[in-house]
């Protein structure tokens, strides 16, 4: 027994070791530094609640040295920011497959500080979903849910299994219940977008809804404000008008609405049904771009 357990200890160091070539510390929030992963060469992700500046960002790397870097972009949505390195030696991660997780398995949290180096915590994966909707509006392709503990350094750190390969980033701010892990599949697909444009598009009709009950039994949203110039309102969308459905999908809630307005969707038509005096009226909407926060 004592045997089994220096090994599984020995392999945990290597796991650690292994994922902390590739983890280094973010200063860029007062107080104390969050985590990132070299993803790729020359580029750190990171979790963008923890970016309160876009300038004088430091970072420790692996081998002690500081550098800077600039922000690429951010996603609120997804909590991810993506940082492009001052210099360009540090090797990027190794990948795993978070694909293949599962509930029980053991993972660890990876992150830096620049004082006592790289720290690591180890749990499970107490929940595996599918895609999602984050209450910030970001789609994740999986529901990944970790049991284990997330101290403030750590967030924007690698989430990595037993032979310390990469299976997301980690964040305590997508969910008031548990840490979760951003799957790469997302980090890679933001990642792109944000290396492309700086910011992640989404759909935006300019409305306040809310959920009513309609008389066969089926539930609407009904337009509770309209925003003077927004898509809808330039579409002919009312207050009152009760929405019941877009591109031809019933419309029930928030979460119907957001799946229609991907980021492919803006600047597009989108069919939409509404309920106005009893009576059942087809208007076309232009999706506009929602609103971006200042920086």
């Amino acid at each position: 027994m004592e045997n089994e357990l220096v090994a599984l200890s020995n392999e945990l160091v290597q796991a650690v070791e292994q994922a902390g070539r590739a983890v280094v510390a973010v200063n860029a929030r007062p107080r104390f530094a969050s985590s990132g992963v070299v993803w790729r060469p020359g580029i750190v992700v990171t979790a963008e609640h923890a970016i309160r500046r876009r300038d004088e960002i430091g970072i420790t790397l692996p081998d002690g040295r500081t550098t800077s870097a600039t922000l690429a972009g951010r996603d609120a949505g997804t909590d991810i920011a993506v940082l492009k390195l001052a210099e360009n030696g540090t090797p990027p991660a190794t990948f795993g497959s978070p694909e293949t997780l599962k509930p029980g398995q053991v993972v660890l949290a990876i992150g830096r500080s620049p004082d006592s180096g790289v720290n690591a915590t180890m749990g499970i994966m107490s929940a595996v979903g599918g895609p999602w909707r984050s209450w910030r509006g970001g789609q994740i392709d999986r529901y990944l849910r970790l049991d284990l503990t997330l101290y403030p350094a750590s967030s924007g750190g690698a989430v990595v299994d037993t032979a310390g390969r990469v299976l997301g980033i980690s964040t305590s701010a997508l969910s008031r219940i548990a840490g979760l892990a951003v799957p790469a599949s997302t980090v890679n697909r933001v990642l792109d977008e944000l290396l492309r444009t700086g910011h992640v598009s989404r759909g935006y009709l300019g409305l306040g809804l809310h959920p009513v009950a309609l008389p066969d039994g089926s539930t609407g949203m009904i337009v509770l404000s309209a925003e003077p110039d927004g898509p809808a309102a330039r579409a002919g969308v009312l207050i009152g008008d009760i929405l019941v459905a877009l591109a031809g999908q019933p419309v029930h809630d928030t979460d119907d609405i957001q799946t229609a307005l991907d980021g492919d969707s803006v600047g597009k038509p989108i069919a939409a049904r509404v309920v106005r005096g009893g009576q059942v009226i087809e208007q076309d909407i232009t999706i506009g771009e929602r609103p971006r926060r200042e920086d």
